[in-house]
């Protein structure tokens, strides 16, 4: 036989098959949580994942606020941003962000898992994350899946 009986496919903008995908967040580890996060909106769980094209999925993840985390990292854990003056370096821990802003350590954590591209960036909005039980993309007829449905 001189030739392939089958054909690799390429998705592309227009083929990507995408959908609305619900996560709840409750009681889940926080790299486990990203890390499944991440592989969803990449695509990599679809058989027509294509590493150069957003094919992967819109992520809602609900109840952001009760995420857990290992160890002494609730403390212990530094993330660090700069406001741009001299002496302006500023400390926080996941325990301060998730009573201020519980939605921030969840989008940190996988943004780290994204790629550092153009199409990383394109990715990450397709992630939407709310500190409750209640979202606005109702309308788009989301499924709710568990973690250890995902391959």
């Amino acid at each position: 036989m001189d030739s392939l009986s089958y054909k690799t496919i390429s998705v592309n903008a227009a083929t990507a098959n995408k959908e609305w995908v619900v996560i709840d967040a409750t009681n889940e580890v926080l790299g486990r949580l990203s890390s499944q996060v991440a592989k969803i909106l990449r695509g990599k769980h679809k058989p027509s994942y294509t590493p150069h094209v957003d094919c992967g999925d819109y992520v809602i993840v609900i109840n952001a606020e009760k995420v857990k985390l290992t160890g002494k990292k609730m403390t212990e854990k530094v993330y660090v941003r700069h406001t741009g003056y001299p002496g302006g370096q500023r400390f926080a821990t996941p325990a301060e962000y998730l009573s201020k802003k519980p939605e921030f350590v969840i989008e940190e954590a996988v943004r780290g898992m994204l790629p550092k591209t153009r199409l990383g960036d394109h990715l990450f909005k397709n992630l939407k994350v709310y500190a409750g039980a209640e979202h606005p993309h109702v309308a788009q007829n989301p499924k709710l899946i568990k973690l250890n449905e995902i391959k």
